[in-house]
């Protein structure tokens, strides 16, 4: 008897480009919101506003790239065209939903410092030799949101939501391409020794750079490769 077939996703481009276009029209309507606020009571309902946008958005981006086969030099910037790195996948994202950025040169840099070009180092959260049960175990009580998330050589998006996480990831691991696992599915995130996390949309700073459209400048180190 034959193995059954296994069906990967289809990636979803068309849809990519709505979202994209619906970033900058939400992104601009929300700007102009911020700007007329008068109080601060008005600008935290406005930064509220954006963060559930961000947090609706950037998971319904990620998963237009699920099935996009995973190559460690992949650049795709189209679901479904090419292939794509873990780097590449994390910065191509965010550079799309709307955050003005340097997706070459943020891809290329180790984890920590993707994290660090958005957050303060005191807004990560960094594990090492702790026990995969153990980790996912404190993921259960974290503050719901979207994530950038460094393992031992690999970078991904981490979505906490009350219910579980899920793992959204360009997997250089079988099946070799963008993925969205839970928790029982997330080898990668299982076998990893070094774990470090930041939660992307709970930062007001980051919030307020996506607002104004500002240029955020990539944490580089000399290590990166070229």
């Amino acid at each position: 008897m034959s193995a059954p077939l296994v069906t990967k996703p289809a990636p979803d481009s068309a849809r990519y480009e709505e979202l994209k276009e619906e970033a900058e029209r939400w992104r601009k309507d929300l700007s102009s919101k911020y700007a007329k606020a008068r109080t601060n009571e008005e600008k935290d309902r406005v930064i509220a506003e954006t963060r559930s946008f961000l947090e609706t958005l950037l998971p319904e981006m990620m998963l237009c790239w699920l099935g996009t086969p995973w190559d460690f030099n992949g650049t795709s910037e189209v679901p479904g065209e090419g292939k794509i790195a873990c780097g590449y996948f994390v910065s191509t994202v965010l550079r799309d939903a709307g955050f003005k950025l340097d997706r070459y040169k943020l891809a290329r840099q180790p984890s920590q410092n993707i994290i660090r070009t958005f957050l303060p180092a005191d807004a990560m959260t960094l594990r090492v030799g702790v026990s995969y049960d153990t980790f996912a175990g404190e993921l259960a009580m974290v503050e719901p949101g979207v994530r950038i998330i460094g393992l031992d050589s690999h970078v991904a998006f981490l979505v906490t939501r009350p219910d579980g996480f899920r793992f959204i990831h360009s997997s250089g691991s079988a099946p070799w391409c963008v993925v969205d696992e839970d928790r029982e599915a997330a080898e990668v995130l299982r076998r990893s020794n070094y774990r470090v996390h930041g939660l992307l949309t709970g930062d007001r700073t980051v919030l307020l750079r996506w607002l104004r459209a500002e240029k955020i400048a990539v944490k580089e180190s000399s290590t990166a490769s070229s």
